[in-house]
């Protein structure tokens, strides 16, 4: 693959978008055939972004919890079609006019309310909230679906936390511990995890949001104190922090960890010698299904109906403060790309497509 004109354009679309850094890595089936850093990972210590270096990744985390799950199917321990509860006893408190499958939290056809995680994060020296607790005191704020399960999809934030409760109960250990030993150990994702010790030597990117500074007042006071940092120029700098949530949100990791992740969706489920996944488990993963609303949903994948459709594709988007991320895969031709930023938001598409284009030259 020629780098040099997606060089200058994620350059060009960086200044456009003030993205203060971006990691970048490009896999075909099991080979990762780039992997880049550009810009500045750190404004205070000037520390260049490298493939390396760890981001929040935010939502993107549901692909590991759905790929957790389906594993734990392929070992006969959770049945995609089962009631959740017959996992999770306390989903019962949710008036279910037809039981919710993991296949319907899975999809997002569960019905589940999708409360806006405002201020579902921590400071990194903060303690954890309980996990169980934390998921057990949303569904009692929330027990009434917006639809009848399986009718229709929409996004929950909800139905991932209920997913990491089914697979803590399935495995017989933390959800953090089993996504250790089952996932990110087995196929050498040696330095992405839910803590900032667990990166290893991997440098932790600051994120940062392009805020004037009249709104800065404000965003300290929908954020949990600690969370938000000192200005740097026409940003709002954030602190070190935590994702409360670990199974919709809560891990920390690098494009070149992510990349071994991709590979392993794009080859029938096994990377690096190793079997992630059944053929056939990753193959239902990627099979999307229209439902209506902004999104298609497959288990765990979805495809954007506002991103370029001309070539079937599925992904995941993770972003919150200071943090966006995407992952997206092109079965057909075992094409990934994959994009980790340090800020907000910025114009992911256009730099997806231009990776794709000169991927098809």
């Amino acid at each position: 693959m020629s780098t040099d004109a997606i060089e200058e354009f994620v350059q060009a679309r960086m200044r456009a978008d003030r993205v203060p850094g971006l990691s970048v890595a490009v896999v075909r089936g099991e080979q990762i055939t780039w992997l880049r850093g550009f810009g500045t990972a750190d404004l205070d210590t000037a520390a260049p972004a490298r493939p390396e270096t760890s981001y929040l990744w935010f939502s993107l985390t549901k692909i590991v919890t759905a790929t957790a799950v389906m594993q734990l199917v392929d070992r006969g321990r959770l049945d995609l079609d089962a009631p959740a509860r017959e996992y999770f006893p306390t989903l019962a408190v949710v008036r279910q006019p037809t039981p919710i499958t993991l296949r319907h939290l899975l999809s997002h056809s569960s019905g589940l309310a999708n409360p806006f995680p405002l201020r579902w994060v921590r400071p990194a020296d903060a303690p954890a909230p309980d996990s169980h607790d934390f998921v057990e005191r949303l569904l009692a704020r929330h027990t009434r679906l917006r639809f009848a399960p399986g009718t229709r999809s929409s996004y929950s934030n909800l139905g991932f936390l209920v997913l990491g409760e089914v697979i803590a109960q399935a495995s017989g250990t933390a959800f953090e511990d089993h996504i250790r030993h089952s996932i990110l150990g087995p196929i050498g994702m040696t330095h992405t995890g839910f803590t900032y010790p667990e990166l290893g030597q991997a440098s932790a990117a600051i994120g940062y949001q392009p805020l004037p500074s009249l709104f800065m007042p404000l965003l300290r006071a929908v954020l949990p104190r600690g969370v938000v940092g000192h200005r740097y120029g026409p940003y709002a700098a954030y602190r070190p922090f935590y994702v409360n949530g670990s199974a919709y949100g809560g891990l920390i990791g690098g494009v070149d960890d992510l990349a071994i992740l991709a590979s392993a969706h794009l080859n029938e489920g096994s990377v690096n010698g190793v079997r992630l996944l059944s053929p056939a488990a990753t193959k239902a993963m990627q099979k999307v299904t229209g439902r209506g609303g902004p999104r298609d949903f497959g288990l765990g994948w979805y495809r954007t109906h506002s991103a370029d459709t001309s070539e079937a594709f599925v992904e995941h988007l993770g972003g919150g403060s200071g943090f966006w991320n995407v992952l997206r895969l092109y079965p057909h031709r075992r094409l990934g790309i994959m994009l980790m930023g340090n800020t907000t938001h910025f114009n992911y598409e256009a730099i997806l497509a231009k990776i794709a284009e000169v991927g098809r030259a």
